[in-house]
């Protein structure tokens, strides 16, 4: 017989955001030369909402070729925040070698949870009876986001996923965009909620739970995410407190 899942004992709030793009070149402009306004934006929300954990789906980090001062403002907001954060790496911030996750200050933090880097692919948290998985981008190439689900094994799962979501998929030529997401590989992460990254605007997307939360600059909110033993998923938006100017939708 299926072994049965540890039974929650509580709700669990989840703030998630993505795009963040910390830099000391673009970003830092559009808050007058601090990059990092945008990370600690998501995290006053985050504490603000009372979270248990913070989503980041990829491209927290515009690139790895960063300012140690930088890093360690980036650092120190994660620090003080007092929350566990799990990171997915994306296209802009791969798990490689020389990542900024591997190496200085970030990788001293001890609530920072990495995919690809601090744990394979999945972060656990058994007071929460929650997993959150996902499949890091590793490099700068191609790949598919969720090309292999993972089984459930606690009460609530969250899969993450860094990518261009298009209801069927086409992958027989190079000219569509990289990193495709498809309804039939959205339904087959059975998961309660999918946090997604890679558009700047805020989207729910497929027939489950999935959503976009969108960049903290374009959208302006973070999606607050409630995991109810008796109501169930549910998602709402919450606004930011950073100033903030128009970019690209995607």
């Amino acid at each position: 017989m299926p072994q049965a899942l540890p039974l929650a004992t509580r709700d669990v709030v989840v703030v998630h955001s993505s795009d963040l793009h910390v830099d000391h070149d673009y970003t830092a402009r559009l808050h007058g030369g601090d990059g990092t306004a945008g990370l600690k934006g998501v995290l006053r929300a985050a504490v603000q909402a009372g979270a248990d954990v913070v989503l980041l789906a990829g491209d927290t980090f515009d690139c790895h070729r960063l300012p140690i001062d930088l890093l360690d403002r980036a650092a120190e907001a994660i620090a003080a925040a007092a929350l566990p954060v799990v990171v997915l790496p994306g296209s802009h911030d791969p798990a490689v070698p020389d990542a900024v996750y591997r190496r200085g200050p970030l990788a001293q933090l001890g609530n920072l949870h990495v995919l690809g880097v601090t744990h394979a692919e999945a972060a656990g948290f058994p007071r929460l009876g929650l997993e959150i998985w996902g499949r890091p981008h590793l490099d700068y190439g191609d790949m598919m986001p969720f090309e292999r689900p993972r089984p459930r094994s606690t009460r609530w799962q969250i899969a993450m996923a860094h990518g261009h979501y298009v209801p069927v998929p086409d992958r027989t030529t190079k000219l569509r965009p990289s990193w495709l997401i498809g309804d039939d590989e959205l339904a087959a992460t059975a998961a309660d909620y999918v946090a997604l990254g890679h558009w700047n605007r805020a989207a729910k997307v497929g027939g489950i739970a999935a959503y976009y939360s969108g960049s903290p600059e374009y959208a302006g909110t973070v999606n607050v995410v409630s995991l109810s033993v008796t109501a169930g998923v549910s998602v709402v938006r919450a606004g930011l407190d950073i100033a903030r100017e128009p970019s690209a939708a995607e």
